[in-house]
């Protein structure tokens, strides 16, 4: 089979023939028809992630979709670069049959791909850690990538009745618009606290229940304003930082709840139900990211485009 694999930690993979892989026990053989390149992926071949150094050479790809070897349209999650053995970026990938997620007929292979794990982290962090409620406002920061986009459109298929976006390039800002938000607004690298929060509180109709954060820094401290007494603030990454200013006083004035959020922490069957939701959704025609599809053998050009942001959305490799 033809496979990318990282060879260095911190270089892009090098695709090349290797063995097909062989399934053991309890294992299913799985084509791979869409791999997307993923913010873990990138994190876990630097080798500096917190999983620790990855033994190379391995295949990346911590998702996938593709044809199980009893022939049913499936997406599978990998542990590669977490811990050892191969993941979805090759024409075959060997997976637990127990992990296999079985998706609707006519499911299109890429849009779920390119979906995948960051739609159902912000499936759970609105719904499960967040408790969305019918009705409610929801400030959603970063909206212009695949976790900021599936949260505006989750939102308001769970019942916002506004949904608030905030995002930093014109064109991330243009995603997030084309994701159904009702109002955009700019982030900035120079943003202070108060600054920001008083541009999310013009934008917003009133006080803010649901904050989700994949930025953490100053969007947080600053979105952390906007919300209403008792209001939650959901954290699912720190792209803008690992500390965040939010002060004591906004924190206990208006006794809000901050909370993390991670998929580490699903069980299977929780990830299995989120994934089957997310698909469904997808292919009602109410759930979308922006996404490429990008050859197999163009791997190495990919995943720099990825890593370095040269992109307007999620690259899905294929066959």
């Amino acid at each position: 089979m033809r496979a990318a694999r990282i060879v260095t930690c911190g270089e892009p993979p090098v695709v090349a023939d290797c063995p097909d892989p062989e399934p053991g026990p309890g294992e299913s053989l799985v084509r791979v028809l869409a791999a997307p390149i993923t913010p873990l992926d990138l994190l876990c071949a630097s080798g500096t992630s917190y999983f620790g150094t990855p033994a190379t050479p391995y295949v990346p790809g911590v998702q996938g979709v593709g044809t199980a070897d009893d022939g049913r349209l499936v997406w599978f999650p990998t542990r590669a670069g977490m811990a050892p053995g191969d993941g979805s970026m090759a024409e075959l990938a060997r997976v637990p049959a127990a992990d296999l997620v079985e998706l609707p007929a006519g499911a299109d292979p890429v849009a779920v791909a390119a979906l995948g794990l960051s739609a159902v982290a912000a499936y759970q962090a609105l719904t499960w850690r967040g408790e969305l409620a019918a009705g409610e406002q929801v400030l959603v920061l970063g909206a212009g990538g695949a976790v900021g986009q599936a949260a505006v459109q989750l939102a308001r298929v769970h019942g916002a009745r506004r949904v608030v976006a905030a995002a930093r390039s014109a064109a991330a800002r243009e995603r997030a618009a084309e994701a159904g938000a009702d109002a955009v607004v700019a982030l900035d690298a120079a943003d202070d606290v108060a600054g920001l929060a008083a541009r999310l509180t013009a934008a917003c109709d009133g006080p803010v229940d649901l904050v989700l954060d994949p930025l953490y820094g100053v969007p947080a401290a600053a979105a952390a304003r906007t919300l209403r007494a008792g209001g939650r603030l959901v954290n699912l990454g720190g792209s803008a930082g690992e500390t965040s200013p939010l002060d004591s006083s906004t924190l206990r004035g208006r006794s809000l709840r901050v909370l993390g959020y991670t998929n580490n922490e699903l069980t299977g069957e929780q990830r299995a139900a989120a994934m089957g939701h997310v698909a469904s959704l997808a292919l009602e025609g109410r759930l979308h990211v922006t996404h490429e599809r990008v050859p197999l053998a163009d791997a190495a050009t990919a995943w720099h485009r990825q890593s370095t942001g040269a992109t307007s959305g999620r690259l899905v490799l294929t066959p």
